[in-house]
């Protein structure tokens, strides 16, 4: 059992057990909301070996009996960080109360912040950490740059930099589904194509542009950090972060999506003055301050900019990018094999339940 938090990450999933598996002879099938059941609990009857799944659909399918646990050898619990971010502790406590004493759980988690890692603690017995690569390196071959701008300039500035043929497609990252929506509106009013992906939006249009995006015929996507999960695009050119993260490893995750497979990326930064906070985390967290681009037609003016002053060394018409450590996308996970005692989940301290609800509604 694979247990992932958005629809697109366990569809490309299933699509990498069909394509490493194909001479395997292992059955698997994908469940998830925001569809018909009907073709799922169909796949199901069928009997498979590997199920991959969104908490909510798992456990609607388990109270209506299409589904049982009991004879799970291995639990895979997906983008850990994103799952409980997104609210889902109580809905994966549900499903871990389900599953066999007797079984091997793996851990996986893009970014392991330290309240991740106490989950890990608490959840896991004797578990064998496994760390790809350093939380604070970045991928080698992105250009990064940051443009200090006033927030009611950013999409101005989004407007000027879609002139440059060179961005030949760009994932945009808002903080929120309003946001996304609000950018994807106001780019329409521009005349510039664009398509928005979160959690308000049906399975069938998050899937459509997906495959508009992919395909190429949309240039640009917008989307929420947890709805991009999932995304995978070798090719993509450019991420621009429309808003910065508050979350330093996001920063990381999100740049990661381009410059893959070998090939060169660019990464943008906005950043108004209410945001120099999350830039001076992130400085922090990779090692050196992104480099700011000086050719900005919607700078700050010197009140604002002095306002930021200290975050970021001053800016450069130009400099080298490319020569930070090498790094591929960071995964980790924890492994418990054959643990004889039941998991159990401990809240979050510094999180309540209705916190966690609500982050759900917002930033999905």
């Amino acid at each position: 059992l694979i247990l992932t938090p958005t629809r697109e990450l366990a569809i490309q999933i299933d699509e990498s057990f069909a394509a490493y598996g194909r001479h395997t002879g292992l059955k698997h099938t994908v469940i998830f909301g925001g569809v018909s059941q009907h073709p799922q609990t169909q796949a199901l009857k069928t009997g498979i070996d590997i199920l991959v799944a969104t908490p909510g659909r798992l456990l609607d399918l388990i109270s209506q009996q299409f589904i049982s646990l009991q004879h799970i050898e291995i639990f895979v619990l997906d983008e850990a960080d994103r799952m409980l971010d997104m609210g889902f502790l109580n809905d994966v406590r549900k499903v871990i109360n389900r599953l066999p004493v007797k079984r091997q759980t793996l851990f996986f988690s893009a970014t392991m912040p330290d309240d991740i890692k106490q989950l890990a603690n608490s959840i896991l017995i004797n578990p064998v950490k496994v760390e790809v690569t350093p939380p604070s390196t970045t991928v080698e071959k992105i250009q990064q740059g940051v443009f200090f701008v006033e927030k009611s300039n950013k999409l101005k500035l989004l407007v000027h930099l879609l002139k440059d043929s060179k961005i030949a497609s760009a994932l945009v990252f808002t903080r929120t589904k309003h946001g996304a929506d609000k950018v994807v509106k106001q780019l329409h009013r521009e005349h510039i194509h664009a398509e928005a992906i979160h959690g308000n939006k049906s399975q069938n249009h998050r899937q459509r542009a997906l495959g508009n995006f992919k395909s190429g015929r949309t240039r640009l996507l917008v989307a929420t950090d947890i709805a991009a999960r999932g995304i995978d695009v070798d090719e993509l050119s450019h991420v621009i972060n429309y808003d910065l993260p508050n979350i330093p490893e996001t920063y990381v995750h999100r740049i990661g999506r381009t410059g893959r497979a070998g090939l060169s990326g660019v990464a943008y930064s906005f950043c108004d003055a209410e945001e120099k906070e999350y830039l001076r985390d992130i400085n922090k967290l990779i090692g050196f301050s992104v480099p700011v681009v000086a050719d900005n037609p919607w700078a700050m003016d010197s009140n604002s900019l002095a306002s930021v002053s200290g975050v970021v060394n001053p800016p450069q018409q130009k400099r080298p990018f490319g020569q930070h450590r090498s790094q591929k996308f960071k995964k980790k996970f924890s492994s418990n094999r054959n643990s004889n005692s039941h998991f159990s989940f401990k809240e979050e301290k510094s999180k309540s339940a209705a916190n966690n609800n609500a982050n759900r509604n917002r930033y999905l």
